[in-house]
C-alpha cells in the first residue's frame, strides 16, 4: 500500500465505529450468514459477546451489512434504551415500500403514533399485535427482518422485546435477530424468568485476533518490516481495540512503536482497564492481583498467593475467563488475556 493514499491516520480509538482497518472474522461470520439464508433457517438468533474492546459491534455491522445485500433482508438496528417494540414498528413503517404493503394489508397503526393510518380499518391496539401483522404482510412478499441490538441488558423494554421475539418464533415470522452483550449481561438476560428459550441460541464469543494477521496488517499498512510489525503484534495479544490504539499512536509516531509505547497503555488504561477494573467484585480483583503477582501463572501459586481456597478460586477462576479478562485453556494455568493489563492490575494492588 502507498503512503500516499494514507493521508489520514487509518486507526480508530473510538469505540463502537466502523474503523478503516478491520480484521475480519471470516469463519463466525460465515456461520451465521450460512443459517441465516437457508430455507427454513437453521437459527434465528445469535448473540455475540466477549469483552469491551473485542469488536462486538464492528462484528454486528459487518454481518448486518452483508444480509442487507440481499433483496430479500430487511435490516432494523434498534436502541437497546429505547421502547423495542415500538421502535421496531416505527421503522418498518418508514420504510416507503413496507409503509404501502402494510396499507394494502389494511395494518392500522394510528394508535402509536407512527401515522400509518387505514381508513374503514380498526386500529390495532396492541404494539406486538402491530408487528406480528407487519411481519407476517412482510414473509407473504418474501422478505426476512434482521433486527440489530448493541449491548443489550436486562431492561423491561428488553424483556418485552425477547418475550415477543419468542411468540415471532413460534408464528413461524421472518424475523431474525442479532444481539451484542458483555457476558455478564447476557447471562442476566437468559436467567430472566421466561427467557430461558435465548440458552438455545448460539453465542459468538469473539476471541483474540490471529496474531499473523495483525503482523500482516501493520507491516502493509504502516510499511514497517516484519519483524517490528510481528513484535507490536506480540504486543497487541490479538485484543482488538489494542490493535487499533497501537496502530493509531505508532502512525502518529513516525510508525515507530516504541515512541507510542506510553500513550497506548494510558489509553487502554483510562478507556478500557479502569471500567473493567471497577466491575469487579473482590474476590474477582484478589485472584487478578495474585495472578499478577504470581511468576508463571500456576494455578497452586496463586492460591498460596490470594488465600483463595480451591472452590473460591475455582469460582473467580471461572468467572474472569468467561468475562474474557483469563486465559484459562492451559490445565492448571492461567494468564491474563489482555496487553499491559498485568501492570495495571500490579498498579492497583499497591493502592
Amino acid at each position: 500500500m502507498k503512503k500516499k493514499e494514507m493521508s489520514k491516520n487509518p486507526y480508530n480509538l473510538v469505540f463502537g465505529k466502523e474503523p478503516l482497518q478491520v480484521i475480519s472474522r471470516a469463519a463466525q461470520m460465515a456461520e451465521i450468514l450460512e443459517n441465516y439464508d437457508e430455507d427454513p433457517a437453521l437459527q434465528q438468533i445469535y448473540m455475540i459477546t466477549g469483552i469491551r474492546g473485542s469488536g462486538k459491534t464492528v462484528f454486528m455491522t459487518e454481518t448486518a451489512r452483508e444480509l442487507g445485500q440481499g433483496d430479500e433482508w430487511i435490516v432494523v438496528e434498534l436502541n437497546p434504551a429505547g421502547k423495542l417494540l415500538e421502535n421496531l414498528a416505527e421503522s418498518l413503517a418508514s420504510e416507503n415500500n413496507l409503509a404501502r404493503m402494510f396499507q394494502n394489508a389494511k395494518i392500522n397503526l394510528s394508535l402509536f403514533g407512527i401515522g400509518l393510518e387505514v381508513k374503514g380499518s380498526v386500529p390495532v391496539s396492541s404494539i406486538q399485535v402491530a408487528v406480528a401483522k407487519m411481519l407476517e404482510s412482510i414473509k407473504k412478499h418474501g422478505k426476512k427482518v434482521l433486527i440489530c441490538i448493541d449491548e443489550v441488558s436486562v431492561t423491561a423494554s428488553m424483556k418485552e422485546f425477547a418475550g415477543a421475539f419468542q411468540i415471532f418464533l413460534r408464528q413461524d415470522l421472518p424475523v431474525f435477530l442479532l444481539m451484542t452483550g458483555l457476558y455478564e449481561n447476557i447471562n442476566n438476560l437468559q436467567n430472566e424468568d421466561n427467557l430461558t428459550f435465548l440458552y438455545r441460541a448460539p453465542k459468538i464469543v469473539l476471541k483474540p485476533l490471529n496474531l499473523m494477521t495483525i503482523s500482516e496488517n501493520y507491516r502493509c499498512v504502516l510499511d514497517i518490516d516484519p519483524d517490528n510489525a510481528l513484535k507490536m503484534a506480540k504486543l497487541t495479544k490479538g485484543y482488538p481495540f489494542a490493535f487499533q490504539v497501537l496502530g493509531h499512536f505508532t502512525w502518529k509516531n513516525g510508525r515507530d512503536y516504541n515512541k507510542a509505547l506510553l500513550q497506548v497503555k494510558q489509553y487502554l488504561e483510562d478507556y478500557v482497564y479502569e471500567k473493567l477494573w471497577s466491575e469487579l467484585s473482590e474476590g474477582d480483583k484478589k485472584l487478578a492481583c495474585a495472578v499478577a503477582a504470581s511468576e508463571n501463572g500456576r494455578a497452586k501459586e496463586i492460591k498460596s498467593i490470594s488465600g483463595l481456597s480451591d472452590n473460591e478460586y475455582s469460582v473467580y477462576r471461572d468467572r474472569l475467563v468467561k468475562r474474557g479478562i483469563l486465559d484459562g485453556s492451559t490445565h492448571g494455568y492461567v494468564e491474563f488475556t489482555l496487553p499491559m493489563f498485568e501492570e495495571y492490575v500490579s498498579f492497583m494492588s499497591q493502592r
